[in-house]
């Protein structure tokens, strides 16, 4: 005789958080920065982005290295949550999961703004997150 298996909403949940990588530690005082352009400025494009980052140092994703993430920029919304990965089908949430520190960026002209996240190998925030201010910067 086959007997039904029953499963719980609780076996459920454990099952699905075990599929979910560890978190990734960050290193204490570690800082995510924008170089440039800096807050506030008006700017001609195409807009040239430069990474900071200080107290970690920046791998490309998929590797494993303690210590290192790989930047994420967020243009003109909220950050995503910072406890779970990000998301990989927003354009304004761009990846940089080859190492770079800067790009340049195509903005209409007018008001955006511009924040870093750093991310572990599998593009999730590290705990406690890494993020920069977000700033303003005006497109001529």
């Amino acid at each position: 005789m086959i007997r039904p298996v029953l499963i719980t909403a609780a076996a459920v949940a454990a099952i699905a958080s075990a599929a979910f990588a560890a978190d990734t530690p960050s290193v204490a005082g570690t800082q995510v920065y924008i170089i440039a352009p800096k807050n506030g400025d008006a700017v001609s494009g195409p807009v040239r982005v430069q990474f900071g980052l200080k107290g970690m140092g920046v791998a490309p994703a998929g590797i494993e290295m303690d210590g290192t993430g790989h930047h994420h920029l967020v243009v003109d919304k909220d950050a995503p949550p910072l406890n779970t990965y990000l998301p990989i089908d927003d354009p304004q949430v761009m990846h940089f999961g080859k190492g770079q520190t800067e790009t340049e960026l195509n903005l209409v002209p007018g008001k955006h703004t511009l924040q870093l996240i750093l991310a572990d190998k599998d593009h999730k925030p590290h705990v406690p997150a890494v993020v920069s201010e977000r700033i303003t910067i005006t497109v001529k």
